[in-house]
C-alpha cells in the first residue's frame, strides 16, 4: 500500500518541476511583443487602421458641413408681378421684404431660410465658432475618458453615436439661436473622434510604421472633405437633409463597423488586465499568419490604480509638464496656421471655388508625400521645415496681393504658392498629431492628445478673425500667418525627437528610459518629479 502510494504523491511533483524548468516564464513589453512576434505592421494592423480611420471622414463632414449649409446664396430673382432694378449687381439689402426670393430655394442654407444678410449677416458666423468652442471643451473629457475606464474603443464609440445624434438634432433647428447651440454639440461630441482614431491605430504597430499609419488616417480626413461636396450637390435644396444624410452615415458607421475594432493593448495592460491585453496581441499575431509562445508574459508598468492621481501626474512631473506646454504652443500655432491659409483664399486675387478646390485635392499629397518623409526623416526637421515652407509661401503671396484681378499670370502664380504653403501646413497639421502620441506614454497619452488638440482648435477658432482683417488689407493677413508659421516651427526645436523610439506605458517608465539616454538630464528630471 505503501509502495503504491510513492508514484502518486513524487510524480505529479516531478513533473510540475520539469514544466517550470522548461517552461519559465519571459516577461516582454508591448513593443517587444509587437516587434518579435505580432510583426511591426501586418494584415491585422492595417485592418485595424483602415476601420478606426474610417471615422475621420464622417469627423471631416460635419466639420466642414457649414460651407455648404451656411454658404451666403449668390443669386436671387424678383418674385413674379413684382420689379427690380439691376437684378444681377445690385445688394437684396436695398429691396422691399417679400419682393424677392433666392433662385436655389428659401431652404438652401440657413442664410437663405433665416435671412442673416444686411444687418444680421454678422449672426451667420455664430455657428461655426460655436463648433470650435464645443470642440475646445469636450477635447480634455474624451481624453481623460479614453485613457481612464471607457477606454479607446468605447470612447471612439460614444463619440460618434453622440455625433450621429446631434448631427440628426441640427436638422430640426428653427431659428439660427438653435441652430447654434446644435453646432455646439456636434463639436463636443465630435472632438473625441480624432484622438481616439489615432491613438487606435498607433498603438498597434511597431515603430518604423507609427508615423506612416498615423499619416494615413488623415487621408480618409481628407476623403470626407471631397466627398462632402458630392453629397451636398444632391441635397441643395434643403440644408436639413445634408444633416440628416451625413448623421445616417455615422451612426451606419458606430453600429456595423466600430465593433469589430480591438481595443489597443497599451491600454487593457495599464488598467491592470493582462490576460485581455494577452490575448489581444495573441489574435493579432495570428491574422498576420503568426503565433506567441506560450510562456510570455507582458511586463507590469506598474500603474497607479487611482485615476485622480494618474491625471494629476502629467503636471506633477516638471518634463512632462514643460513639454505638455512647449507642444501646446507649437500646436495653436499650426491650427491657427492651417485654417487660416485655407479661410483665407478669399483674399487671393482667384476665383475662391476653384481655391477651395485646388486645396481639398492638395491635401491627397499632402498626405502621401508626407508619409514617405516620415519613414526617413525626423519628426522635429520635418515639422521645422514643414512651418518654415508655410511661411515662405505666405511671405511670397504678399508680393502679388497687389496685382489685381486682370494679371492673370500672376494671379496664378499667387495660387501655385499658395498652393504650396498649403500643403506644407497640411503636412505639419497632420504631424502634429504623431509627433504627439510618441512623446507621452500610454497612461495619459489620450490626455496629451487631446490638450493638444485643444490648442489647435484654439488657433483654428482665431483664424477667422485674421481673415475679416485680410478683406482690408490682404499682405497683412499673409504676414501674420508666415510669421506664426515660422515661430511654430522654431518652438519644435525645444521638443525631443521621438523617431523610432519606444511608446512607454507610465511616465515613471518613460522619465528612466529618458535619463538613461541622456544622462545629462537626469539630475533635473528627478528633482522635477
Amino acid at each position: 500500500m505503501g509502495e503504491d502510494n510513492i508514484p502518486k504523491l513524487s510524480l505529479p511533483l516531478e513533473i510540475e518541476e520539469i514544466i517550470i524548468s522548461s517552461n519559465p516564464k519571459t516577461e516582454m513589453t508591448v513593443d517587444e511583443v509587437i516587434e518579435n512576434y505580432v510583426g511591426s505592421l501586418g494584415y491585422s494592423q492595417i485592418i485595424q487602421a483602415i476601420l478606426v480611420s474610417l471615422a475621420w471622414m464622417f469627423d471631416a463632414q460635419i466639420t466642414l458641413v457649414t460651407i455648404f449649409s451656411d454658404a451666403n446664396p449668390k443669386k436671387w430673382r424678383c418674385k413674379p408681378n413684382y420689379t427690380c432694378h439691376n437684378t444681377h449687381e445690385s445688394s437684396v439689402c436695398g429691396l422691399k421684404p417679400g419682393t424677392w426670393e433666392w433662385i436655389d430655394g428659401h431652404k438652401s442654407s440657413i442664410i437663405a431660410e433665416w435671412g442673416l444678410v444686411c444687418h444680421h449677416n454678422f449672426l451667420a458666423a455664430l455657428p461655426a465658432s460655436c463648433f470650435f468652442f464645443g470642440s475646445l471643451l469636450g477635447a480634455a473629457a474624451y481624453g481623460r475618458l479614453a485613457d481612464s475606464f471607457l477606454g479607446r474603443k468605447r470612447t471612439l464609440i460614444l463619440a460618434s453615436l453622440l455625433t450621429a445624434i446631434t448631427a440628426f438634432l441640427t436638422s430640426f433647428s428653427i431659428n439660427i439661436w438653435t441652430y447654434a447651440i446644435c453646432r455646439f454639440l456636434n463639436g463636443l461630441t465630435r472632438s473625441g473622434i480624432g484622438i481616439c482614431c489615432l491613438v487606435l491605430a498607433t498603438e498597434v504597430v511597431g515603430r518604423k510604421w507609427r508615423g506612416q499609419i498615423g499619416q494615413y488616417g488623415f487621408f480618409f480626413f481628407t476623403l470626407g472633405f471631397i466627398s462632402l461636396p458630392l453629397i451636398a450637390f444632391y441635397t441643395k435644396s434643403s440644408w436639413r437633409l445634408l444633416y440628416q444624410i451625413l448623421s445616417l452615415l455615422v451612426f451606419l458607421y458606430s453600429i456595423f463597423i466600430l465593433p469589430f475594432v480591438a481595443e489597443s493593448p497599451r491600454w487593457l495592460l495599464i488598467r491592470g488586465r493582462k490576460n485581455e491585453a494577452l490575448l489581444g496581441l495573441s489574435n493579432l499575431a495570428t491574422r498576420n499568419g503568426r503565433s506567441l509562445p506560450a510562456n510570455i508574459e507582458l511586463t507590469d508598468p506598474s500603474l497607479i490604480a487611482n485615476d485622480d492621481k494618474k491625471m494629476m501626474s502629467l503636471w506633477g512631473c516638471k518634463w512632462a509638464r514643460v513639454r505638455m506646454g512647449k507642444a501646446m504652443i507649437a500646436a495653436f500655432g499650426v491650427g491657427f496656421v492651417y485654417y487660416a491659409v485655407q479661410l483665407n483664399v478669399e483674399n487671393l486675387n482667384f476665383n475662391k471655388y476653384v481655391s477651395v478646390a485646388i486645396n481639398a485635392l492638395i491635401e491627397i499629397p499632402a498626405v502621401f508625400g508626407g508619409s514617405f518623409l516620415l519613414g526617413f526623416m525626423k519628426r522635429r526637421l520635418l515639422f521645422f521645415l514643414s512651418c518654415l515652407f508655410t511661411g515662405i509661401s505666405c511671405f511670397l503671396c504678399i508680393i502679388f496681393t497687389k496685382s489685381g484681378k486682370d494679371n492673370i499670370v500672376g494671379n496664378w502664380i499667387q495660387l501655385g504658392i499658395e498652393g504650396i504653403g498649403f500643403m506644407a501646413a497640411s503636412l505639419a497639421f497632420d504631424l502634429m498629431f504623431i509627433y504627439c502620441v510618441e512623446l507621452f506614454p500610454t497612461n495619459v497619452r489620450n490626455f496629451a492628445v487631446s490638450l493638444m488638440r485643444q490648442a489647435l482648435v484654439l488657433g483654428a477658432a482665431v483664424s477667422p478673425l485674421l481673415v475679416v482683417v485680410g478683406r482690408l488689407s490682404p499682405a497683412f493677413s499673409f504676414l501674420v500667418i508666415g510669421v506664426l508659421s515660422i515661430l511654430s516651427g522654431l518652438m519644435s526645436i525645444c521638443l525631443p525627437e521621438t523617431k523610432n523610439l519606444p511608446l512607454f506605458e507610465t511616465l515613471e517608465q518613460q522619465e528612466k528610459q529618458e535619463n538613461l539616454a541622456h544622462p545629462h538630464h537626469a539630475s533635473s528630471n528627478h528633482s522635477s518629479t
